[in-house]
C-alpha cells in the first residue's frame, strides 16, 4: 500500500518564502518557493514531471549555494579589509613609536632594574608558555591526549619503553610533573584568588544595594536651617550664611587650562569681602609663570579678590604647595578652604550649595562635590573612564558618605573646615596621595564627611593612554604607601572597632590591595597557565558570568555607556598590570612609588561657557601646542601579556574550551591594542 500524503495536499500552500538580499546589483532579491503538492507522489507511481521537478530543485539549490558563497566572500572581504587596516595601523605605530623603556622614567634616580622586574617575569612566562604550546601542538597531531587527564596519563604510562621516542619520553615526564607538582599549587592559588574575587564582588554588590536604597528613599544631605542662636552674616542679612572662605588653585606647568579655571573661580557668587582666591603656581617654566601672573593681574584689575603665589623651594609636589600656602599670615582670618585643581571649572553657585552644610554641624570637616567631565565622549578611553568614575562617585562615595560619614577626599572640588585640617596635622608630603592622607587622619580624629551627589564640578579626563596610565599608577601606589604609614595610627586611635575594621579591611586591603592583586593574578597569570596545566581549572562562571555581572553593576550609574560594557570589562583587566605594578611599588616602597607626573590637559571648557572670558592669543598658542606631532608609545609589558594570552587562547582552542578561548582571545587583542597605543588620543 502506497503511503498517503493527503495531509500535505489538504494544506495546499507553497511553503514559507525565503528572501535573500545581496549587495551585488545583478542579484537584488530572489524568492525561493516551497515545494508544490504535485512535486510529491500521491499514488506511488512516478510523475511525468518528476525530471523537471528535480531539475528545478537542482537549479534552486545551485542558486542558494551561489548566494551563500557570494555572501561568504563579502564577509571575508570585510574581515580582510579590517585586518589590513589594523595591520597598517600597527605598522605605523611600530615605525613612529618608541617603547616605554626607551623613554625612561620621569624620576632621574630610579633604578632601571626595579622598573623591569615585572616585564622580565612576564617575558619569561611568555617564553615558557610558547615552549609548552609547541609541546601540546606536537602531541595533538600525534593524537596523544585531549581527553581526561587521568586517561591521558594512563595511556602514556602503558606505552612500552622501547616504543617511546625522545619526545614521547619528555612529554610523559612533563605530564607527570605537572600532575604531581604544578597542578596542586596552581589549583590552590586559583582557589585563593577565586575566594578574594567573590569577597570583592560581594562588597561591590552591597555598595550597589546601598545606592539603590538611597535612590529609593531619596536620601540626601540637607543643610541645617538657621536658628535664633546663629550669628548674622557680615552684610546684615540674617537669612544668609557667608563665612570667610579661602579658595586655592594649585597648578604646575598647566598653561592649557589656567585661564578657564581662574575665570570660573573668579565668577563664583560669593561676597568679595568674605572671599580670597589663591593661585598657587608651582610652574618651573618661566613662560607659563608669566602667563599665569598676567591672568591673575587681569582679574585683579576687574575687582576679583585674587592673589598670585609662587614658591622658590618647590618640595613636596601638591601637598608641599598647599602646606606652604597655609602658612600665610592671613589664613587665620578664614574659616573654610576650597580646593580646585587647574582643570576644574566650578559653577557660580558652588559655594552656596556646599558651605551651608557646615552651619550648625560642628563635627563636619569636609563637603565633597561630584566630578563631571567635559570630554567624556571624546574617545573610547574617556568613555571607559567615565564609567569607572561615575560608579566611584555615585556608588562608592555616596554610600560611604551616607552610611558611615567617611570616604577618601578626591583632592579637589571639596570644602574643608580649616580647624579640622589643623587638628589632623595639616598637609603632609610623605605620600603621593595627600588628599587620602588628610582624609584618613581627619577620620581618626573623629571628624565627619558629607558627599553631595547633586553638586557637580566640571573637569577633564586624560585623553591619552600615557597620561591615564601615569595617573592610575599614582592613584594605586599612593594608598599602599599610606597604608604602611597609617596602620599603627589606626590601631592606636580611639575610634570604634567597626571603624578600624572598615579602614583596614575594606578601605585599604579589599579595595586598594586585593582588587588589583586578583585582577592581574587570576586573569593574566593563572588563567593562561590552566590552559597548559589541564589538571587545574577555572570554572566558566569565574571567567565569564561573574565578571560580566560586575561590569553590568559598574555601568548602571552611566546607562548611556551600556554599549561599551564588553570593552569596559576587557579594558579593566588590561589596566590590571599597571595597577598591580603600582600596588607592589607602593607596598614595598620601590622607586616608582614616588613618581608624580602632572596629568596632561587639553584645555577644554565646559560647553563653551567660559570661552568669552579668555583671550585669543594664549588660546591660539595652546591650539598650536596641541597640533604638534607626538611620538607614539609602545608598551612592552602590555605587548608581552598580549602574546601570552593569545598563546593560551591557541592552546584552549585545541582542547575545545569555548568560553575560555573567546575570553583569552579578546583579552589578548585588548592588550595588543593598548600595547600599541591604539586606544585614546589620536596621534598624527
Amino acid at each position: 500500500m502506497a503511503p498517503s500524503f493527503g495531509w500535505w495536499a489538504k494544506k495546499n500552500h507553497r511553503g514559507t518564502p525565503v528572501v535573500v538580499k545581496m549587495e551585488n546589483p545583478n542579484w537584488s532579491m530572489v524568492e525561493l518557493e516551497g515545494p508544490l503538492k504535485e512535486n510529491f507522489l500521491l499514488d506511488g507511481g512516478r510523475s511525468e514531471s518528476s525530471d523537471k521537478v528535480k531539475g528545478r530543485n537542482a537549479k534552486q539549490l545551485t542558486l542558494v549555494l551561489l548566494l551563500r558563497a557570494h555572501r561568504a566572500a563579502g564577509c571575508l572581504t570585510s574581515i580582510a579589509s579590517a585586518m589590513f587596516g589594523l595591520a597598517a595601523a600597527v605598522r605605523r605605530r611600530l615605525a613612529s613609536g618608541r617603547t616605554d623603556s626607551e623613554i625612561g622614567s620621569e624620576i632621574e634616580n630610579e633604578n632601571p632594574r626595579v622598573k623591569r622586574r615585572i616585564y622580565t617575569f612576564i617575558k619569561a612566562f611568555l617564553c615558557f608558555s610558547l615552549l609548552l604550546l609547541g609541546f601540546e601542538i606536537a602531541a595533538y597531531f600525534k593524537g596523544w591526549h585531549f581527553g581526561t587527564p587521568d586517561l591521558q596519563l594512563q595511556r602514556l604510562l602503558s606505552t612500552p619503553l622501547l616504543a617511546r621516542g625522545i619526545f614521547y619520553s619528555l612529554y610523559s615526564k612533563w605530564v607527570m610533573v605537572r600532575l604531581e607538582y604544578f597542578a596542586p599549587t596552581l589549583q590552590f592559588l586559583a582557589n585563593v584568588c577565586i575566594a578574594l574575587f567573590l569577597i570583592q564582588s560581594l562588597d561591590r554588590l552591597i555598595l550597589c544595594l546601598g545606592c539603590f536604597w538611597i535612590r529609593l528613599r531619596k536620601i540626601k544631605p540637607i543643610p541645617h536651617k538657621r536658628t535664633d542662636g546663629d550669628i548674622e552674616s557680615n552684610d546684615g542679612n540674617a537669612d544668609d550664611y557667608f563665612p570667610m572662605v579661602l579658595v586655592q588653585i594649585p597648578m604646575c606647568n598647566e598653561k592649557e587650562v589656567y585661564q578657564q579655571s581662574i575665570a570660573a573661580v573668579c565668577n563664583i557668587d560669593w561676597p568679595k569681602s568674605n572671599l580670597l582666591i589663591q593661585v598657587l603656581d608651582d610652574s618651573d617654566d618661566p613662560t607659563t609663570q608669566l602667563l599665569i601672573k598676567a591672568e591673575v593681574h587681569k582679574w585683579q584689575q576687574e575687582g576679583a579678590p585674587i592673589v598670585y603665589r609662587h614658591r622658590v623651594i618647590r618640595d613636596g609636589y601638591k601637598a608641599g604647595n598647599l602646606k606652604s600656602a597655609m602658612n600665610c599670615s592671613y589664613v587665620k582670618d578664614y574659616e573654610f578652604i576650597t580646593i580646585f585643581d587647574a582643570d576644574f571649572q566650578p559653577t557660580p553657585d558652588f559655594l552656596k550649595r556646599t558651605v551651608p552644610h557646615f552651619r550648625g554641624n560642628d563635627e563636619l570637616a569636609l563637603v565633597q562635590a561630584r566630578w563631571s567631565f567635559v570630554n567624556k565622549d571624546e574617545n573610547l578611553l574617556t568613555r571607559l573612564q567615565n564609567i569607572n568614575l561615575c560608579f566611584h562617585f555615585e556608588v562608592e562615595q555616596q554610600v560611604n558618605g551616607i552610611f558611615i560619614n567617611f570616604f577618601g577626599f578626591n583632592g579637589t572640588a571639596g570644602v574643608w573646615r580649616i580647624k579640622a585640617l589643623e587638628e589632623s596635622g595639616g598637609w603632609m608630603e610623605r605620600t603621593t596621595v595627600e588628599d587620602m592622607d588628610i582624609a584618613v587622619r581627619a577620620h581618626l580624629h573623629g571628624w565627619k564627611f558629607i558627599f553631595l551627589n547633586d553638586v557637580e564640578c566640571q573637569c577633564e579626563l586624560p585623553e591619552s593612554y600615557e597620561a591615564y596610565r601615569k595617573q592610575q599608577h599614582r592613584w594605586h601606589s599612593g594608598p599602599m604607601q599610606l597604608f604602611r604609614l597609617c596602620l599603627p595610627d589606626i590601631i592606636r586611635s580611639k575610634i570604634s572597632v567597626w571603624k578600624k575594621a572598615n579602614l583596614i579591611f575594606l578601605f585599604f586591603l579589599l579595595r586598594k590591595l586585593i582588587l588589583p592583586f586578583y585582577s592581574f593574578t587570576l586573569f593574566c597569570i593563572i588563567l593562561p597557565l590552566t590552559m597548559f596545566v589541564r589538571e587545574a581549572e577555572l570554572p566558566a562562571w569565574v571567567v565569564c558570568y561573574i565578571p560580566a555581572t560586575m561590569s553590568f553593576l559598574n555601568i548602571i550609574p552611566a546607562p548611556r555607556s551600556f554599549p561599551f560594557i564588553v570593552p569596559y570589562l576587557l579594558f579593566e583587566n588590561t589596566m590590571s598590570v599597571t595597577k598591580f605594578n603600582a600596588m607592589v611599588s607602593g607596598l614595598f616602597q620601590l622607586g616608582s612609588a614616588y613618581e608624580w607626573v602632572v596629568t596632561k590637559k587639553s584645555g577644554r571648557s565646559c560647553d563653551g561657557d567660559l570661552t568669552f572670558l579668555v583671550e585669543d592669543g594664549p588660546k591660539k598658542q595652546q591650539q598650536e601646542q596641541q597640533g604638534k606631532k607626538k611620538h607614539n608609545r609602545i608598551y612592552t609589558k602590555e605587548l608581552a601579556l598580549a602574546f601570552l594570552l593569545l598563546t593560551a587562547s591557541a592552546r584552549s582552542l585545541l582542547s575545545a574550551q569555548g568560553i575560555h578561548f573567546y575570553f583569552l582571545l579578546f583579552q589578548g587583542v585588548s592588550f595588543l591594542l593598548v600595547g600599541l597605543d591604539l586606544i585614546g588620543e589620536q596621534v598624527d
